[in-house]
């Protein structure tokens, strides 16, 4: 394996040391990774195999379902099978455009994922707020509209970030002291001014996080009230238990995030491996965790799967 002379514009590949500082541990931590990445492929599988062959369950609700599980599918198979490479095979090296991509399919999706969980809140909203409009107002036009604005939005503010790092002279050497090529791990190679990069790279993910998570802590203001005003006990545990799977895919999300962001700033000292492990969870608990939450609090699902079962079983 050889890696090109750097001292041109970039380097052909790059070098992903894994895990620094636990590279004598890769193979015992491929395990659990494995283990949760074979759950994400196939609760997502089944979660879309479900939606795509029950016409009752081409709703709004479960037709962002779909798109949630279609992300988690490509944010998890972005990164993992690489990262595998490197605990089993050792294989370390990675094209410059390769990474690249990597790259911008990495954010592009996770910015996706924000996205839909704003829309499965409004659709909450909807369905408990203004439940005579629900059809109304969540026509199949206006979740198509949803869907292209969530990638047009992603893609519009990730493409630039390719381009920019072209631009770069890497004059630090091609190791990238992560397991999968994260904007900031591939920056800190770079010579020159990259201030634009820092400054762009941190005002997206605040963009992106205060703001989707603002309105959708403000879309459950209004449907806790609205849940409050309901008569009878039974109404309210009704109707805010169809909000219960989807609670559980916000915090699966965001808390990660927070939590990385948090050790960060609070344990500047740590040491690497505990960043990249937390980022390493970021990618693969929410896209593991989702289908479960959804399959066991969702009775439409959660009765199809069983049916599957007792299909087999007869």
């Amino acid at each position: 394996m050889t890696v090109s002379n750097i001292t041109t514009t970039h380097p052909t590949s790059f070098l992903l040391v894994g895990i620094p500082g636990l590279e004598h541990l890769h193979v015992w931590i491929s395990i659990p990774f494995s283990f949760a990445y074979t759950l994400a492929l196939l609760g997502n599988c089944t979660l879309l195999f479900i939606i795509q062959t029950d016409a009752a369950l081409h709703e709004p609700m479960y037709l962002f379902l779909a798109m949630l599980a279609v992300i988690d599918l490509v944010l998890s198979s972005t990164t993992l099978p690489k990262m595998l490479a490197i605990f089993w095979f050792r294989d370390r090296e990675i094209n410059f455009y390769a990474c690249l991509v990597q790259m911008f399919f990495l954010h592009s999706f996770s910015i996706m994922e924000s996205a839909v969980l704003l829309a499965m809140a409004f659709d909450r909203y909807v369905a408990i707020c203004k439940p005579l409009h629900y059809t109304t107002v969540l026509t199949g036009s206006l979740i198509t509209r949803i869907g292209m604005a969530a990638v047009t939005r992603a893609v519009t503010l990730m493409t630039p970030l390719p381009f920019l790092l072209r631009r770069f002279h890497y004059c630090r050497g091609p190791l990238i002291a992560h397991c999968y090529c994260e904007h900031m791990a591939v920056v800190r190679l770079a010579c020159g001014d990259t201030r634009f990069n820092n400054i762009y790279g941190i005002a997206v993910a605040m963009f992106i996080v205060v703001l989707d998570l603002l309105f959708v802590i403000l879309s459950y203001i209004f449907i806790l009230r609205a849940v409050l005003r309901l008569s009878s006990q039974e109404a309210r545990y009704k109707a805010f238990g169809t909000c219960v799977s989807h609670i559980g895919a916000i915090l699966s999300t965001y808390t990660p995030v927070v939590i990385s962001s948090v050790m960060h700033r609070v344990a500047r000292q740590a040491a690497p491996h505990v960043h990249i492990l937390l980022a390493i969870f970021y990618l693969l608990f929410p896209p593991m965790i989702n289908p479960i939450i959804y399959g066991i609090k969702t009775k439409q699902i959660r009765d199809h799967v069983l049916s599957l079962f007792q299909r087999k079983n007869v």
